[in-house]
């Protein structure tokens, strides 16, 4: 794994050698911690991590880590905690949204079943927080703040908006829970435990929690504006399935009568292949997915004003990178 699997610059050779040899450990400690005592929960716990994934939140840990001591004995653990505790949720979600694939590979509850995947995501929480257990209160804290609001952003996004709420901020604060909160936290428990001040670590947690929203945002726009998505689904799947996302939400919004025909599609079921084509189309004319990358844009400025204030090392740089590539995937 280097700074270059998630196309960030190569901006010093010191540091892709230190994130190099660091996910190399991060690698080994999670080959161990989903280990057990029984060879069908090692099996099962194995299956998402050695089909892999890009190790985003593990590396966010690191590289925060190198605004203090980036060999600070509990960054990789740290790192260990936040993939540990992403892998769990993926066991979950592939349960509530019966999918069959994950990562290209038949997901645990198509190849197993529901409880077993379930089960085994409860393991995997579990793993994380003996971990984390050995990090200190602080950081025991903070992973129970964290697994609270993932609980309720999946909560939230089953139940859906109630009477009164705003559809899109409804959306808005299910991707700040579910996808936010994890890499704000990967973002703190690398500056805190490597020893920065608290400064640094609250903008570094504001960061986070900004970039990762914006890479969940820039998927809902990719889905809809890409031939082939980067996460391997049929271009408009979402769309399909009735999923909602920002560029629908934000097009759900329009009173304009030349977008009648896209808001007559949206308020059905697309599984017409016609129609669905139609709506993909439509939706891709529309002046929604302007709007939907000015979103993730707005985002992304924010995240490099947190970047603004913080020592000039080439992990910065590294992170502005992260900044650029999450605007530049949409554009």
């Amino acid at each position: 794994m280097s700074i270059s699997a998630l196309g960030l610059p190569l901006v010093d050779s010191g540091l892709e050698s230190r994130v190099r040899s660091r996910m190399v450990e991060v690698e080994s400690s999670l080959a161990g911690a989903v280990e057990a005592d029984m060879g069908v929960v090692s099996e099962v716990a194995r299956h998402l991590l050695a089909a892999g994934g890009k190790r985003f939140r593990p590396l966010l840990v690191l590289l925060a880590a190198e605004f203090g001591d980036p060999l600070a004995p509990g960054v990789v653990p740290a790192a260990v905690v936040v993939e540990l505790t992403h892998l769990a949720t993926l066991y979950h979600d592939d349960v509530m949204d019966q999918a069959d694939l994950r990562r290209g590979a038949v997901s645990v509850n198509a190849r197993w079943d529901n409880s077993v995947a379930i089960l085994t995501g409860d393991f995997l929480f579990a793993r994380a927080s003996d971990i984390v257990a050995d990090l200190g209160p602080a950081a025991v804290h903070i992973q129970a703040q964290t697994f609270s609001r993932l609980v309720q952003g999946q909560i939230r996004e089953t139940v859906g908006p109630q009477e009164g709420d705003d559809p899109l901020q409804h959306y808005l604060r299910v991707v700040a829970d579910k996808t936010g909160s994890l890499i704000a936290t990967s973002a703190r428990l690398g500056a805190m435990l490597s020893g920065t001040d608290e400064v640094i670590e609250r903008e570094l947690t504001l960061f986070g929690e900004q970039i990762g929203s914006a890479f969940q945002l820039s998927d809902d726009i990719l889905d809809v504006s890409s031939e082939e998505s980067e996460s391997g689904k049929t271009p408009g799947t979402d769309l399909r399935e009735g999923v909602p996302t920002l560029p629908t939400l934000l097009a759900r919004r329009s009173r304009q009568p030349a977008d009648s025909r896209l808001l007559e599609l949206l308020a059905g079921p697309l599984s017409d292949d016609t129609e669905h084509a139609e709506a993909l189309r439509l939706l891709r004319d529309n002046p929604a997915m302007g709007q939907a990358r000015d979103e993730v844009c707005r985002r992304a400025d924010d995240a490099r004003a947190r970047l603004a204030t913080l020592p000039d090392i080439p992990a910065r740089q590294a992170l502005f990178g992260l900044c650029d590539l999450v605007t530049s995937r949409t554009s």
